[in-house]
C-alpha cells in the first residue's frame, strides 16, 4: 500500500465507517430487542412461543417484498437521504411496538418495521462498493457488521436493565424498551444528514488526488468486473449465482435470527438468574463472535481467499449447534452455542464479497438486496418453526437441531458456487 492509498483509504475509513456502524448498531438492537422483551411480554400478552416467533418472523417477509425496491430507490436518489429515511421511519415505528394491543396489532407493526426498515443493510453494502477497492471490503463489512455482535454485547446489559423498570410511570419493562432504543435512530437521521456522502466525488473532505486515485480505481475495477460478467439489474434478479447466494445467506441467518430472538429465552430456563444475569450470560457468544469477526476477515483479505473463509464458519455453525441440542447442561451447551456464535459472525462479512466479485453498478444494487431478501426469509422462517417445535416439543432439542440444518445446505451451495477472483482486480494498474 504506498501513501496516498494509505491516506486516502484511512480518511474515508475513520468518516465513513463509524456512522455506519453507530447506525447498524441501533438497527440491529432495535431488530431483536424484541428477544429481550420476548419472555415478559408474552406472558403479558398471552403469546404461545408460536404466536411470538411468527410475529417476530413476519418483520423479514415485509423485508423481503421491500429490499429491491429501496435498494433501487437509494441508487436513485443517493444514500444520504434514503439512509436517513430508512432510519427515521425504522424509529418511530420500533417505537409503536409499546403500544400493541394483541396478536393482531403486534404483527401489523411488526410487518410496518420490516417495510421501514427494508433496504438498509443492502444499502450500505452497495455504499461500501462505491466507496473501498475489492481487496480491502472483507475487513471493512467487518467492522461495519461488527455492530451486530456488539449491539448484543452492549445492549444485553442495557436491555436487561431497562426490563427493571416494570411499573414505571404505568408501563412494562418491555414497552420503555422498545420506547427508549428507538430514540438513537431518531437522533441519527440528522447526522446521516449531515455527514454521509453519497459518492467520493461529493467527499469535499478528502484532497483533488485522493479522490481522482479513489474514483479510478474503484471504475478500474467496475470494468474488469462488466468485461467477465455483464448483466444487467433486471438479470440479476434471475441469475443463478444470485438466487444460489440467497439460500447460502439464508444458511447464515436462520442461526443468527433463530439465536438471537430465543437464545434469551433458552438461558432463562437454566433457572435462578435475573434479567440482567441473563443479559450478561447471553453476550458472551456475541463478545466471542465480535473478535472472531475483526480477524477472520482481515486475514481473508491477506490470503486473498473467499471459498474456504465462508466454509470453515459454516461447518462451525452446524457443530455448534448439533452440540448445543445434544446438550442440556448450561455451561458445555454456552460453549456449544459460542462455537455456533464464531462460525456466524466469521462467515456473515466474508460471505459478501462472494457478489460484490461479479455484480457492479445498479446491478449490484438490485443483487445485493434479492440475496439479503432471499437470506433475510431466514429470519422468518428460524423464529417461526423454532418457536413451533419448542412448543409442540416442550425443549429447545428439535428446535436448535432445525437451526443446524441450513448450514449445511449453504456449505454445498458455497462448493458448486465457488469465487471468481478475477472480478476483484482492476482492468488496468492504477497509478498513485
Amino acid at each position: 500500500m504506498n501513501s496516498l492509498e494509505q491516506r486516502t483509504l484511512s480518511k474515508v475509513g475513520w468518516r465513513l465507517l463509524p456512522l455506519l456502524m453507530i447506525s447498524y448498531f441501533i438497527a440491529y438492537l432495535d431488530r431483536v430487542n424484541l428477544g429481550f422483551a420476548g419472555a415478559s411480554m408474552s406472558k403479558d400478552m398471552g403469546f404461545t412461543s408460536a404466536i411470538f416467533g411468527s410475529a417476530a418472523g413476519i418483520f423479514f417477509i415485509a423485508y423481503f417484498l421491500f429490499e429491491v425496491p429501496s435498494n433501487l430507490a437509494l441508487e436513485r436518489f443517493g444514500a444520504r437521504r434514503w439512509i436517513a429515511r430508512i432510519m427515521f421511519s425504522w424509529g418511530l415505528i420500533s417505537a409503536a411496538q409499546a403500544w400493541v394491543g394483541g396478536a393482531t396489532s403486534f404483527n401489523v407493526v411488526r410487518f410496518l418495521l420490516g417495510i421501514a426498515e427494508a433496504g438498509f443493510f443492502p444499502g450500505v453494502i452497495f455504499y461500501i462498493t462505491l466507496w473501498f477497492p475489492a481487496a480491502y471490503r472483507a475487513r471493512i463489512v467487518g467492522w461495519f457488521m461488527f455492530a451486530i455482535p456488539i449491539s448484543t454485547v452492549i445492549g444485553s446489559p442495557i436491555s436487561g436493565y431497562i426490563l427493571n423498570m416494570e411499573g414505571v410511570g404505568g408501563l412494562h419493562g418491555w414497552q420503555w424498551l422498545f420506547i427508549l432504543e428507538a430514540i438513537p435512530a431518531l437522533v441519527l437521521t440528522f447526522f446521516v444528514l449531515m455527514y454521509l456522502p453519497d459518492r467520493p466525488k461529493d467527499a469535499k473532505w478528502l484532497a483533488p488526488e485522493e479522490r481522482d486515485w479513489l474514483q479510478q480505481t474503484l471504475d478500474a475495477e467496475q470494468r474488469n468486473r462488466e468485461s467477465i460478467h455483464k448483466i444487467s439489474w433486471t438479470q440479476s434478479l434471475f441469475n443463478w449465482r444470485v438466487i444460489a447466494l440467497g439460500f447460502v445467506y439464508m444458511g447464515i441467518t436462520v442461526p443468527l435470527y433463530g439465536l438471537g430472538f430465543f437464545l434469551p429465552q433458552i438461558i432463562k430456563g437454566f433457572g435462578g438468574l435475573g434479567n440482567v444475569e441473563i443479559g450478561f450470560i447471553n453476550a458472551f457468544p456475541y463478545l466471542v463472535g465480535a473478535i472472531a469477526m475483526l480477524f477472520w476477515t482481515r486475514w481473508s483479505d491477506a490470503r486473498r481467499e473467499r471459498k474456504w473463509f465462508v466454509l470453515v464458519p459454516l461447518a462451525c455453525i452446524f457443530a455448534g449447534l448439533v452440540a448445543a441440542a445434544e446438550i442440556s447442561a448450561p455451561v458445555p451447551k454456552m460453549a456449544a452455542v459460542t462455537l455456533a456464535a464464531f462460525g456466524i459472525f466469521s462467515a456473515l462479512p466474508v460471505f459478501w464479497t462472494l457478489p460484490t466479485a461479479f455484480l457492479s453498478g445498479i446491478a449490484a444494487a438490485a443483487g445485493i438486496a434479492w440475496i439479503n431478501s432471499i437470506g433475510n426469509l431466514g429470519g422468518y422462517i428460524g423464529p417461526t418453526i423454532f418457536g413451533m417445535l419448542k412448543d409442540r416439543m416442550g425443549n429447545d432439542f428439535y428446535a436448535v437441531l432445525f437451526l443446524a440444518l441450513l448450514p449445511v445446505v449453504a456449505f454445498v451451495l458455497v462448493l458448486l458456487i465457488g469465487h471468481d477472483p478475477r472480478g476483484e482486480q482492476a482492468a488496468e494498474p492504477v497509478r498513485a
